[in-house]
């Protein structure tokens, strides 16, 4: 396979899999061109490779840069903003666990935490099944939080020792 249909196989193919971390098919598209470029990339660069818009470059850029996936280059003498990706794939997958976990599991803790402490009767037989599904649902997302916070705070070694050692 040429370098340039391998290249364009996996923008297609992380575009795909971005679908399913809950971010954009052209978002995921500009994050794996920005990871396979030696070189930072001006939006003409990425409207071009990828044959979009300005405005959707603009406001995927915005995304990525929000998501903390790509950062701004400043080339001396330049007027035109840059960007590059992160290249170290523990960072990005780490990354993203932070941005599910800030805008997901977060928010559902937060309002299953005000779900709880619902007013009635404890006895009464509806209070006592929407509270304890509620502190269920609760128990597990808190478990799931702790979980991605020691992952977020792992180190790649020790979580791929620790993998390896599972499937033994």
């Amino acid at each position: 396979m040429q370098l340039q249909e391998a290249q364009e196989k996996f923008i297609t193919s992380w575009a795909a899999f971005g679908t399913h971390w809950g971010i954009n098919r052209t978002m995921a598209q500009m994050h794996a061109l920005l990871m396979i470029s030696p070189d930072p990339l001006s939006q003409d660069d990425i409207m071009e490779r990828l044959k979009i818009s300005r405005g959707n470059v603009n406001m995927n850029i915005r995304d990525l840069l929000d998501w903390g996936l790509v950062d701004r280059v400043i080339k001396q003498g330049e007027r035109k903003e840059y960007f590059s990706a992160e290249k170290d794939i523990w960072k990005v997958a780490t990354q993203i666990v932070k941005e599910r976990k800030k805008r997901e599991l977060d928010p559902m803790l937060k309002l299953l935490d005000q779900l709880e402490d619902v007013e009635g009767d404890k006895k009464d037989k509806h209070v006592k099944q929407f509270t304890d599904t509620v502190g269920s649902i609760r128990r597990f997302g808190q478990q799931a939080d702790r979980m991605l916070d020691g992952l977020i705070k792992a180190d790649e070694n020790w979580f791929m020792g620790s993998l390896m050692k599972f499937f033994r």
